[in-house]
């Protein structure tokens, strides 16, 4: 009960924000059927983080819950200007009430959605495995931030920097996490699971909302009858399966449902099953690892295994970028006498796309030049080469780096070039022609089966809509689409299969040597999946206007087919990782260490009560994906040093934990007081931890020297965990 009580006042105080920046969402998206209601939470979200950001990194607001209701008041009066201001309540167009009873539809969509996630991560609400306690990490650490940058909980401060180092990777959708869990006072081990529901919820309800409007807009005919609310029904269906495609389906993999197995797995084949639940008949994750040394990764995937990394967080931000790059194209690209644009409005516009780009980039680093370059897609083909063109791509280009100076001013980009995929002899030779690298031995092609395999829903969804696009007498008169929104179609698809097939000849250059090019496919991949997803389902609702019956039934029955192997994925994914569904209602994410390490939760809750700002704790160093650093992730308290291979990603070289590990080994068994607290001292650890992990990593530990150098402030109940402040 306890667990619906706290997810229902989150969902009631996320509704309030949406309501707050509504005025702002519908003045910019006046005449859209719905007025881009669903977005006006993401709206909520980016400018609110965004603010104590910028106001936190200049140090002139403290990142506190005070400071939030206090810029929420702001953005609260600003859009109860915009709501009362004449002018614009002089723009406002009479819509039909079929617009506001969409609007809330899209709330009880919400929140279904949202309730339907917190269900399923209550089921296995653990932050833990994978990469949990990275995330987890940071969120804790910008929680006991009082100003930005947030620290690196997992690299403390040294004689080199006696301030400690700031999290060098692309942390801001963690910020937003934050945001919410300091704003609505939740316990961040039950926000953790929160936020993913609301980023799952988000992701159903924006899609949703994109693809009704993109409708809405394909035809002027069909446009009409919607304000009517003729053919509603039939819109609503094909926005909700495109909100499902986009954040539940898989890919056609799951083919292997009716194989005798896949070749690295012994499964059991589909029809021997006995029962719909038998997680052994399809390996999920198989889907997104089938291309060897290679990651293929789609938003359903990620909010089954639950890691809140960046591009999980970026889904919202991404599809509100797209959604401000639909309009873009739709005002302007329908505007025929560029001389008539009013400078101003275009500059707004433009400056907006950077801002959204800049987001994108601080949430999940691919994805800013993944935008931008759509960006210039877009502008080219709205303005050509003329004026207006160079004038917002610069603007676009500078105002992106103006927006994320705030973070880019502190982070350094660990991308070590761009790599050629199987580059010729000659050139692997040369070695480099910055910023392009030769390696030798690096060579990897993907076999077209498997890329079909992979993305054949889509291709073939693009195929059926090249094939329509200039059969007009495939539809009635009035049934013939827009074409600008068939020239946007065309750019996502084109767009999409261009980022799928860029791994092929070119990577980020990252420290995996066998996964040379699994990042690069991984972030770009990603991307195409949203973007063709939202195109694929077009392609579905064109399909149902064909004049003729017997090519509406041959393409109908192609995409049904596909579908089917597409949606199909959730239900197996979800009872893989999350069992029968019938486990009590649990959110808490830190109870599973009750259970592992009941020692140390008893420390996380002491430190997280008794401990304020951000002290360096020593705990055991222990490699990546593992329970090490369990302290410094449930508490945001930076270690002296944590995941060795994240760090190496992050810092650029394995030395930097590697320097350390003798030095924490010296200091849990080494003998020589003196020492001990010399190095206690050089990495300004004020608090050391000996619990289980600690006696299993370091079999000689000296327990009691920590006595003499310091005192013992906290023991657990069952006398295995111990907490010492040193003097």
């Amino acid at each position: 009960m306890n667990e619906l009580v706290t997810s229902f006042f989150w969902w009631l105080k996320l509704s309030f924000l949406g309501i707050v920046f509504f005025p702002l969402t519908k003045l910019f998206f006046l005449d859209f059927f719905d007025f881009g209601f669903p977005f006006s939470k993401v709206l909520a979200l980016v400018f609110l983080s965004y603010s104590i950001y910028v106001l936190g990194t200049l140090k002139i607001l403290s990142f506190s819950r005070l400071n939030l209701f206090f810029l929420l008041f702001i953005f609260l009066f600003f859009n109860l200007f915009l709501l009362f201001n004449k002018k614009t309540k002089n723009k406002k167009k009479r819509k039909k009430p079929w617009s506001f009873f969409l609007v809330f539809l899209e709330e009880f969509l919400f929140f279904l959605a949202f309730f339907f996630w917190v269900f399923i991560r209550s089921q296995e609400p653990s932050i833990r495995s994978l990469e949990k306690f990275m995330d987890f990490g940071f969120i804790n650490s910008i929680l006991r931030a009082k100003y930005f940058p947030p620290l690196d909980m997992w690299y403390s401060a040294d004689n080199v920097n006696s301030l400690g180092y700031p999290i060098n990777y692309y942390y801001f959708g963690h910020l937003t996490g934050a945001v919410l869990i300091k704003l609505f006072n939740v316990k961040p081990a039950i926000g953790y699971n929160l936020i993913l529901a609301t980023i799952f919820a988000l992701g159903i309800t924006l899609i949703f909302s994109f693809v009704f409007n993109l409708i809405f807009f394909s035809n002027e005919i069909l446009k009409k009858n919607i304000k009517e609310g003729i053919g509603f029904g039939k819109i609503f269906f094909i926005s909700l399966l495109g909100a499902l495609i986009t954040n539940l389906g898989g890919n056609l993999h799951t083919v292997y449902l009716f194989t005798k197995g896949y070749p690295n797995e012994n499964p059991i084949p589909f029809w021997k099953i006995i029962s719909w639940f038998n997680p052994s008949s399809y390996w999920y994750p198989n889907a997104t690892r089938f291309i060897p040394y290679t990651i293929h990764e789609f938003p359903s995937y990620s909010y089954v295994v639950a890691d809140l990394h960046g591009h999980v967080f970026d889904i919202p931000f991404v599809i509100l970028t797209l959604f401000i790059l639909f309009r873009f194209f739709l005002v302007f690209k329908n505007e025929k006498d560029y001389k008539k644009i009013n400078w101003w409005f275009l500059l707004i516009n433009v400056l907006f796309i950077g801002f959204m780009i800049a987001i994108n980039y601080m949430t999940n680093a691919f994805d800013g030049p993944i935008y931008f370059l759509l960006a210039v897609i877009l502008l080219f083909l709205i303005f050509k080469l003329k004026a207006n063109f160079f004038y917002s791509l610069f603007t676009v280009f500078y105002s992106f780096l103006f927006f994320s100076l705030p973070f880019s001013f502190h982070f350094k980009p660990f991308v070590g070039g761009i790599g050629v995929n199987c580059a010729p002899s000659f050139l692997v030779n040369i070695s480099y022609i910055k910023p392009f690298l030769f390696e030798k031995g690096n060579c990897q092609n993907s076999p077209f089966w498997m890329l079909f395999l992979l993305w054949g829903f889509f291709w073939i969804s693009f195929l059926i809509f090249l094939f329509l696009r200039d059969k007009k007498d495939f539809f009635e008169k009035r049934e013939k689409f827009s074409s600008f929104i068939l020239d946007f179609i065309l750019v996502l698809f084109s767009y999409g299969t261009f980022l799928v097939l860029i791994p092929e000849f070119f990577y980020i250059k990252d420290i995996y040597p066998a996964h040379f090019r699994a990042n690069t496919m991984f972030k770009l991949g990603y991307q195409a999946f949203i973007m063709m997803s939202i195109a694929s389902i077009f392609v579905f609702y064109q399909i149902t206007y064909l004049k003729n019956f017997r090519w509406k039934m041959f393409f109908k029955i192609i995409f049904t087919i596909m579908l089917f192997f597409v949606l199909v994925y959730p239900f197996f994914a979800i009872p893989s990782y999350y069992g029968n569904l019938k486990n009590k209602m649990e959110l808490d994410g830190s109870l599973w260490l009750n259970n592992f390490y009941p020692q140390d939760k008893e420390i996380i809750d002491y430190l997280n009560k008794n401990i304020s700002g951000q002290p360096v704790i020593l705990e055991a160093q222990g490699d990546s994906y593992t329970d090490y650093e369990r302290i410094s992730a449930f508490t945001g308290l930076p270690t002296v040093a944590g995941w060795w291979v994240h760090e190496w990603l992050w810092r650029g070289s394995s030395d930097v934990v590697g320097k350390r590990i003798p030095e924490i080994v010296e200091i849990y068994e080494g003998k020589d007081l003196k020492k001990t607290y010399d190095l206690l001292k050089k990495y300004h650890v004020k608090y050391v931890i000996v619990s289980n992990l600690e006696r299993q990593k370091y079999p000689n530990l000296n327990e009691e020297k920590f006595s003499v150098i310091g005192k013992k402030i906290f023991e657990s109940s069952n006398k295995l965990g111990a907490l010492y402040q040193i003097k």
